[in-house]
């Protein structure tokens, strides 16, 4: 299974899935369509799965024109999204799997940035020792995504079922916004020296426009402050012990940043 990062807008990545032995296409999260179809015609595929992880506009606004040119294509969401995704066809909970290359994903239900948000996660296999979480706008590298729908308690449950995935698992997440949450990150947790290298390490990728993603869950859990609710530093600089407290009052610290 290759993956393809589309840039697209000002700073969301698609992600375009190769079956090359097959030659069939999956493409997740399409904010648009013409640098969809455009990327299937380099490689000659056939897209028939579009796997959305939630309903925001920026990530389905592809999904009716991909279908005029791939009408047999199967559409992907959460079952809490249904009639917020455009052609949906099929309504996923925590759980479920879906198959693509030979390889199944995973459903996870993370709500949060909104309510009916899910994940995918395709673990790894004999020929991969990655795992590849496609997790939306859930976690982000450096951060996390803004709490429209869900509440923090919402969050960190579901930021615990990433955390709790293996290391090696790249997080393929669809916004290039890590230099901004870096800048956020290094002024809670400063002293970092993990999160002090990764910061020097991506302002000087951004200034060459090297993308960030994907990152992985170990380079997360070492360097993300969203991650790190249990961490002391973090628990003291925010003033509270309870997990969705600091979690609560890190998020509003972004939000404002």
């Amino acid at each position: 299974m290759k993956i393809i990062r589309i840039p697209v807008l000002s700073d969301n990545y698609i992600f375009l899935l190769h079956d090359i032995n097959n030659n069939e296409v999956a493409v997740v999260d399409p904010a648009e369509a013409k640098p969809v179809l455009a990327e299937i015609e380099k490689c000659g595929g056939n897209l028939v799965a579009i796997f959305n992880t939630h309903h925001h506009f920026d990530h389905v606004g592809g999904n009716k024109e991909l279908l005029e040119h791939y009408p047999n294509a199967v559409v992907y969401g959460g079952e809490k999204d249904k009639g917020r995704i455009p052609r949906q066809q099929v309504f996923l909970k925590e759980g479920d799997t879906v198959d693509f290359a030979g390889r199944k994903a995973n459903i996870y239900f993370v709500p949060g940035h909104t309510y009916a948000h899910i994940a995918y996660y395709f673990p790894p296999t004999e020929d991969s020792d990655w795992g590849e979480l496609f997790c939306g706008d859930t976690l982000f590298a450096g951060g996390c995504g803004r709490l429209f729908e869900g509440t923090p308690t919402d969050m960190v449950n579901s930021l615990t079922k990433f955390r709790n995935l293996p290391d090696s698992t790249r997080v393929w997440c669809a916004h290039e916004y890590t230099l901004s949450n870096l800048k956020f990150a290094i002024t809670v947790d400063g002293d970092n020296p993990d999160l002090q290298k990764r910061y020097e390490q991506v302002k000087i990728d951004r200034t060459q426009n090297i993308a960030t993603v994907p990152s992985s869950i170990e380079i997360e859990k070492l360097t993300n402050p969203f991650l790190r609710w249990d961490n002391p530093k973090i628990k003291q600089a925010m003033g509270f012990e309870e997990a969705t407290r600091v979690f609560g009052r890190l998020r509003g610290m972004k939000d404002n940043f």
